[in-house]
Formats: C-alpha cells, structure tokens, sequence
C-alpha cells in the first residue's frame, strides 16, 4: 500500500464507478499473469461466444444471451440464426402497456377496484433478483414517489408461513396476483399459485381470476388450463437462465407495475451500459474481468473459498442473498464442461449483510479468523440523507467513515508492537492483535438509482461468468438442484399415502423412516379429506 504507482495501476473508473483493488494480495506481476491466464482459458473469445448467441450451455443445448434481454431496440444479437431483440421487446412493450393499465386505472378488478397490490409468486431466480432490485428502488425518491402507495409483495416459500405473511393485510378486490413459472409446473410455485387462486376465488368467485391473476411463463396451454387468459401471459425465452431471468418479464413485469415502466427502463440501460463495458473494454480496464480474475486468484491459488459482499447502504441488503444465488449456482461445479473431475477448488461461499450492521456481527471472523476477501460498495450521495443540527458528522459520512476504515484495518491489522506501545496488558495482546493482510476490494459508486442498480446487477453476473469461463466449467446449468426435487418427490407420494390410506413408511432408510413415522405420528390431527383453510392472519 506505500507504492503509489502500483496503487494507481489498480484502480479505475467507468461511467462514474470507481474501483480499487489494490488492498487484494496481489502484485502489478501477479495482475499481468492473471491475464496471461485469461489468455490461456480464451476469455475474450468465450465472451464474444456468449455475446453471439452460441450454445455455450453445452449440457442443455442453449445460448445463454440474458445481455439480449437489456438490448436497445436498434441491437442485433443472433440465438440459433435469428435476431432475439425484437422478441425481447414486444415482450416489453406488452409489459409496459399492460403495467400502464394497471396502473392508471383503466385496469380494474372483479368488482371495479383499482389494483394496488401486486403478489409475485416465484422461486429461486424469479423472486431473488426481483426481490434485490425492488428493495433497493424502494427508498429512491424517484422511485417511491412513482410507488405512489400501491405494495409489492413477494411469495417463494412453499411454507404456508410466507403465505400467510403475503396476503395479510391485503384485500383480493385490490391485489394482483403475478404467477412466474417458465414450465407452469415447479412444485412450490404451483402450489402457492393454486393458494392464492383460491384465496381470490373464495372472496370474489372464480370467475374473478382472469382479472386477478397474470403469469409470467412459457408454456401458454397450462396456463389457460389454470384459469389465466393467455393473452395475459408474458413470454421470456429457453436462453434466459432463472437467476439471469431479472431483467425479463420475470423482474420487469412485477416491478413496472410497482415503480412505472420509465423507472425500470432505467434500469435496464444500466445492464445495458456495463454488458456494452464488458464485451469491448480492454481486459485491464474492464470491471467484471478484473473482478473475476480476482476472484479465480482468491479461491484457486490463495485457497480463500468465501466472499463478503458488504454493501454500505441497507438499500442493497437484497444484493448478498441475490449474488449467493447467481453465484453458487452457477460456479458450484465439481467437473470441467467437458466432465471432467477438476484438480482444482472451483466455486466460492458468498454471503454479506450491509455495513454498519455486519462490522457488529460477523466482522470478527473476518478480521481475527479465517481470511475472507471481502467486497466493499459504497455509495456517494444517500438515497435519505438526513442532516441533524450540532452532529459532528451527518448519518451517511458515518456510514462512509466505517466503508473508508474498514478496508485499512483488514489490509495494516495491529501488531503486537503496537500494542505494547499502547501499554495494553501483556496477557491481552494476543487477543487484541489483527494480523492483517486481509484481501478487499472497493466500489464507489456516485449514487444509487435504478441506472445504478442495474448496473451493479451486471457487474456481478459478468464477474460470476469471467469465473466459469477461466475455470473451464458450465456456469449456465444447474443440475445440482434436481437430484433433491426428485428425492422429494418420493416423499411426497409417501405422505399422500400415510395421510389417505394409512399406510406405513416403507421404502426408505432406517434414519428416514423414523424421522418420517414421528413427524406423520406428530402430525396425526391432520385431516386426511381437508375442506380448504386458508392463513387467518
């Protein structure tokens, strides 16, 4: 940290970012073999590749072209030898009509009332990324002023808890149900769809469902035969992974109809900016390249396997569980995209809370015991800034000072030296000392606005794949949530004939059975023919 000049080559600035990793255990030498590295692993061309539509997702036969998804009109970007944008924004077009609708009024349902309240239904990618960039618009003052009253909810959990949560306080005469399933048939998503149609039917008859329940989906037959009019489902497309899914219908739809299609639109051009700075920036000047060599030097050669994402603004506390899911589902491969058994750690643990609350939870382990790189966000000007009169400082330069010092004190930790000179008790030094060396990175951003968000969205996404693409893996399938599904689904045919017929738990393993003969024992008051009964709070 006292080489200036090395300092200087590692940091930069995009559109207003700024971005300094030079407090990463990294030399200017180990910089330049990381791109020599990136060389290796043809980087630039698996790039161009995924930008070009190829079918880079090997094991499922797809291109993986969510970048499509934030293209501008004029853009020509090729999946199986057609242009997908136009595609794109019919979708977008429709959305947009359609949340104008809703919005203005003109929209209504079963008995004439405007919809205020929207629930969306969806699991996994379609309610992370959504979820992320809704908290973060909730307190811009563009945004919130746009919300105008009007809630958006967000029902995931097939645990009739979060159902319970989603529609208390809400009346189905005002609330929009959103259904985002791209098959119409996940589990848990058609089971909390089938809920809340009832929730609305038992209120307001089944006819009422046309005008309370849209869906966001592909498979157009399952979804008439479900009671939605078709005309009211919103496409996205087989090249759209779940958790690359924000910026289509999935995120777009739910999130127009709470903030305005203006607002999200902006958002978009934010994506849009930095999928434009990660396929034609040089690789030493480009964010997520820098970021996810970084990453791949962290976990694969320093043997560091966790990340913190630690943003310092609660706006982002969606950001951490979002980037988890991106992250760990994608890079979380044990085999090469060729199937072969790596030699090497691939993947990384990523978890965050925002800055101040985390320095006063799980800072410890990361200052005094395992290391874990950590990434810092910082915002410039505060989405509420609030000033109070005699403060030595106003709120958000406190929450800055902690983003500023928290870095310097992972990267120069305290010495024994220093604290003997403190004349702290020799008995305490041991347990007072910060080793230091402690790997961050920070990025400043001017402001957090929908522009801003989308671009922090895609500077994540592209980081994750610069990762995949140098580790040699698939980052663009997820295989490992299948086997738990189909496990489940065994289960599942055992309740029903526990609950029906009585029969006993047979089957499974000696550990299974037991835990599923005392949870069906325990739960014997359950009615084998229930009447519908539906959340009281």
């Amino acid at each position: 940290m006292t080489d200036t000049d090395r300092c200087k080559s590692m940091m930069l600035e995009f559109d207003g970012i700024f971005f300094d990793y030079s407090r990463q255990r990294a030399t200017v030498d180990t910089v330049s073999k990381l791109f020599k590295l990136a060389e290796e692993a043809h980087l630039k061309q698996k790039i161009n590749s995924m930008f070009n539509g190829e079918h880079i997702n090997s094991t499922e036969n797809r291109s993986v072209l969510h970048v499509a998804l934030r293209a501008s009109k004029d853009a020509t970007i090729n999946s199986d030898g057609k242009n997908v944008v136009p595609d794109v924004w019919q979708v977008l077009d429709k959305i947009k009509e359609f949340s104008d609708k809703v919005r203005n009024g003109s929209w209504v349902g079963a008995t004439g009332k405007a919809l205020t309240n929207v629930v969306a239904i969806g699991i996994g990618g379609s309610f992370l990324g959504p979820l992320f960039v809704h908290t973060a618009l909730q307190t811009d003052s563009e945004a919130s002023k746009l919300a105008g009253g009007r809630q958006l909810r967000f029902l995931a959990n097939v645990d009739p808890v979060d159902v319970a949560r989603n529609i208390s306080g809400l009346d189905p005469e005002t609330t929009l149900v959103v259904v985002v399933s791209k098959t119409f048939t996940t589990a848990e998503t058609m089971l909390n769809a089938r809920t809340l149609r009832e929730w609305i039917s038992s209120a307001l008859g089944p006819q009422a469902v046309s005008k309370h329940m849209v869906a966001v989906s592909t498979n157009l037959k399952l979804v008439e035969k479900f009671g939605i009019d078709p005309n009211n489902a919103f496409a996205f497309w087989d090249w759209v992974g779940g958790r690359y899914s924000v910026c289509s219908a999935v995120g777009v739809l739910p999130l127009s109809l709470q903030y305005g299609f203006s607002v999200i639109e902006k958002f978009l051009a934010g994506a849009r900016s930095i999928d434009q700075h990660f396929h034609s920036a040089p690789f030493e000047s480009n964010i997520p390249v820098l970021l996810g060599l970084l990453s791949v030097w962290n976990v694969s050669f320093l043997g560091y396997p966790a990340r913190a994402i630690l943003p310092y603004t609660q706006a982002l506390e969606k950001l951490a569980p979002h980037i988890q899911q991106v992250s760990m589902e994608s890079n979380g491969k044990g085999v090469s995209i060729d199937g072969v058994r790596l030699p090497f750690e691939a993947g990384e643990i990523d978890f965050g809370e925002p800055g101040t609350n985390g320095q006063h939870s799980f800072y410890q382990l990361i200052h005094q015991g395992r290391v874990i790189p950590c990434d810092f966000i910082g915002i410039v000007k505060s989405q509420q800034p609030v000033y109070l009169k005699d403060e030595v400082v106003n709120n958000h330069d406190e929450l800055m000072s902690n983003f500023f010092a928290q870095p310097d004190a992972l990267a120069y930790g305290k010495t024994p030296e220093q604290l003997q000179s403190e004349n702290v008790a020799p008995h305490l030094v041991p347990h007072k000392t910060f080793t230091g060396n402690r790997p961050s990175l920070s990025l400043l951003l001017p402001s957090l606005d929908a522009y801003r968000i989308g671009q922090l969205l895609a500077i994540y996404e592209h980081r994750i794949a610069v990762e995949g693409f140098v580790w040699g893996i698939n980052s663009f399938d997820q295989w490992g949530v299948e086997l738990g599904k189909s496990l489940a689904s065994q289960v599942r045919k055992q309740l029903h004939a526990s609950r029906k017929k009585g029969e006993s738990v047979e089957g499974f393993n000696f550990s299974t059975t037991k835990l599923l003969t005392r949870y069906l024992e325990a739960s014997a008051d359950v009615p084998s023919e229930p009447t519908t009964q539906l959340p009281k709070i």
